[in-house]
């Protein structure tokens, strides 16, 4: 009996030793073989990791004024757990829905979402409605989680908004096609915010620290930190003015018209700095969800059209340079055989045997056929074509661009190209690129929307200069092609722009109206029309290209509709840029342009009223002093504008409140706003161009200011025909009608 004790006992000592030793074995494995396995394992239960998310770079216009940032938002969660507990489902329910614009039943499976084992959820987001909110709306939800917090005594009640940040577009759908858009993911989507993506986005970060069971910060423990990078800022070419121009006049076209769409591209010709660029239909960047898919394309940079007679100039151009165009030389208009078809102009019969320049005015096919066909050849009107830059990309910086296409093989095609059809087609950003080129004196540039990128943290600015890319006409063959096109403007009888002409500014431009193709032949009652200019003549400051595709009215044409909105856009523009009209231009019996002798005004500011005077006598120029002062204050117009003889120089001598009104007769409309605006009195216009009258009338209790304004005496009125504007051509095929011009 005692052996039998003795060996259980034995077996059961032998047995602990041996659980004792395992034990030992097993805390020697764990704490010296892989001791740093384990503390590995036990440092990522006491650490906490957090994201550091950069701030992404900002886009500003020219002049600063933001058009994208970053801006706090919030996204909303509920934990289902609490909200069950609480019996509040209906209640939260029926909030958010109302707030956010969720349907309830949506909701309903959120707030009262299970897991597999049947538990309560602790935490959802309301996607995507609750998602990324703004400040406004996540503070009507905050006002109600406080409601319920007063009305149930508990801290949580199962509703949280989660801190984030998102893509703002304080101007909203002000450029939209050239900003893109980010989507609520923090995807960059198109625009300048995808093809700038690397520089904008920034560099993430990251913080790692180690915990109690509290969740509180180890005083001892490791901090491993990682500082974000926020993104560079973005300073781009646009004018936000300019920019507001375009888009309120083609969205008074767009609306009137109708057509599939409409684009504007205005750019400085002697940078190709884009001053401003947009396409309707547009979309709002702040809420891309509600557009239709076709809003998002940027015709600008995508849609290939054939141009028709603004086409014309690279043709024009390349017979100048090589010497083939003579404005004096005459030509039998209204048709012309190539082998293939008769191409004829609009006007079919003709206007006869006219001279090379008349024909440029009306925007006679048969002219450019003899231009481009006869004269230039194939091989000299595609090599032409290929320097002005089409047939190849830009290089703007945005992403998609084509580079349209420019192919020409049989007679006929040949002959339809020199006037922009057949073969021929392009983008409306190769068109602006190709007309600044003939613009600023032959150079071809690269067109840019970016004028600086700022690093945040070093300040370092990298500033994007002109590129040129090469020198496609002499300067002197751009002089001569800019005088020929002013007069397409400037005269107010045959001018196919004559709907252009502004009065105080040189301008040139060319316009354009060509049939559509529709199932491989040329539609009767499709058009694309358009317009492209630039001003002032000899020192351009602007070029702008419109574009509409497909009006719904049969009779609108490039100079009919385009050109006064080009007029309207290019004038407000100049204003703004503070180009002051020069020279007063005035078309002859023969409606050719002519120029008045010019005199600049002295600075008179600070003299003596005596010796102003004088200074204005010796140079013939005709003066008001205004106020009974000894001494020149202010002087309109300003000090170095250039002025016809018979310009009256303002010279004010005394305080705003002692002024009495002056007579403004002959003041031009920006001089007569700034004596106004120094007078402080309230101002009505009428009419365009100089002041013929004045009178001073009440509306309520002010005083109002009316003036009538209109063109010097010695400008032709404008014929109230459709002249050549609407320029067309017809080829006679068995197969198909081409239909292009002015």
């Amino acid at each position: 009996m005692t052996k039998r004790i003795r060996i259980r006992t034995l077996l059961v000592g032998g047995f602990i030793t041996l659980l004792f030793l395992l034990l030992v074995g097993r805390i020697y494995w764990v704490q010296v073989v892989n001791a740093d396995f384990w503390s590995e394992k036990a440092r990522d239960v006491w650490s906490k990791s957090e994201k550091l998310i950069p701030v992404r770079g900002t886009i500003s216009d020219r002049d600063g004024n933001v058009l994208a940032m970053d801006v706090a938002a919030y996204t909303v969660a509920v934990n289902p757990k609490v909200i069950h507990d609480l019996k509040l489902e209906n209640v939260i329910i029926n909030k958010l829905s109302g707030v956010l614009g969720k349907s309830q039943i949506t909701l309903r499976e959120i707030v009262e979402a299970k897991q597999k084992n049947g538990e309560y959820y602790q935490q959802r987001e309301v996607r995507k409605e609750g998602w990324k909110i703004d400040k406004s709306v996540a503070d009507r939800i905050l006002r109600f989680r406080d409601q319920l917090v007063e009305q149930t005594g508990h801290k949580d009640v199962g509703i949280y908004l989660i801190d984030q940040q998102k893509r703002s577009y304080p101007k909203g759908s002000l450029a939209s096609h050239i900003l893109g858009y980010e989507n609520k993911e923090g995807k960059a989507i198109m625009g300048l915010e995808a093809s700038l993506d690397e520089q904008l986005k920034g560099t993430e970060g990251a913080i790692k620290y180690e915990r109690d069971g509290n969740g509180v910060i180890l005083e001892d423990g490791t901090v491993s930190f990682k500082p974000s990078v926020d993104g560079k800022n973005v300073k781009l070419t646009i004018d936000i003015e300019i920019q507001h121009y375009i888009e309120e006049a083609i969205k008074e076209t767009y609306d009137q018209y109708k057509p599939k769409s409409i684009t504007a591209i205005a750019a400085d010709p002697q940078t190709m700095e884009i001053l401003g660029m947009a396409n309707l239909p547009n979309f709002n960047p702040n809420m891309y969800w509600t557009a239709p898919q076709e809003n998002f394309y940027d015709h600008s940079i995508k849609s290939l059209y054939e141009p028709g007679s603004t086409f014309k100039i690279v043709t024009l151009a390349g017979a100048v340079q090589e010497g083939m165009f003579n404005p004096d030389t005459t030509y039998k208009s209204g048709a012309i055989k190539v082998p293939g078809g008769t191409i004829h102009d609009i006007n079919r019969e003709g206007w006869g045997t006219i001279t090379y320049l008349e024909g440029l005015k009306r925007s006679s096919n048969v002219e450019f056929v003899k231009l481009g066909y006869e004269g230039l050849k194939a091989d000299k009107l595609r090599d032409y074509i290929n320097k002005f830059g089409f047939n190849q990309k830009t290089g703007i910086e945005l992403s998609g661009e084509l580079p349209g296409l420019v192919q020409f093989k049989y007679p006929r095609d040949i002959a339809a190209a020199a006037f922009g059809q057949g073969g021929v087609q392009v983008t409306p950003i190769q068109q602006v690129a190709a007309v600044a080129a003939v613009a600023n004196g032959g150079k071809l540039l690269v067109p840019h929307l970016v004028k600086e990128i700022q690093d945040p943290v070093s300040k370092k600015v990298e500033v994007i200069k002109p590129q040129v890319v090469r020198q496609v006409i002499t300067e002197q063959t751009a002089k001569k092609v800019d005088e020929y096109l002013e007069q397409v403007v400037s005269d107010q009888e045959i001018g196919s722009g004559r709907r252009a002409y502004i009065e105080g500014y040189r301008v040139a431009g060319k316009t354009g109206t060509a049939q559509k193709v529709v199932n491989g032949h040329y539609a009767e009652d499709k058009y694309v029309i358009s317009f492209i200019g630039f001003a002032p003549v000899g020192n351009p400051k602007i070029v702008l290209y419109l574009v509409m595709d497909e009006p719904n009215d049969r009779l609108a044409s490039g100079g009919t509709v385009m050109a006064p909105v080009f007029k309207k856009i290019v004038q407000q523009s100049l204003r703004h840029m503070d180009v002051d009209p020069v020279t007063k231009v005035k078309t002859t019996a023969s409606n050719t342009p002519n120029q008045e002798q010019t005199v600049e005004i002295p600075n008179l500011n600070k003299l003596d009223l005596t010796v102003a005077t004088n200074k204005l006598k010796s140079s013939k120029l005709n003066y008001e002093v205004v106020g009974k002062g000894k001494t020149v204050l202010q002087q309109i117009p300003k000090a170095g504008t250039s002025v016809g003889p018979d310009q009256r120089i303002y010279l004010l001598t005394e305080e705003r409140t002692k002024l009495p009104i002056p007579n403004m007769k002959g003041l031009s409309l920006r001089d007569a706003m700034e004596m106004c605006s120094i007078l402080q009195i309230r101002v009505m216009t009428t009419g365009e161009g100089f002041v013929t009258s004045q009178s001073l009338a009440k509306q309520g209790e002010n005083k109002v200011l009316k003036l009538v304004l209109s063109p010097p005496a010695l400008q032709v009125s404008t014929q109230s025909g459709e002249g050549e504007d609407a320029t067309k051509e017809a080829t006679d095929n068995s197969k198909s009608g081409t239909t292009s011009g002015g």
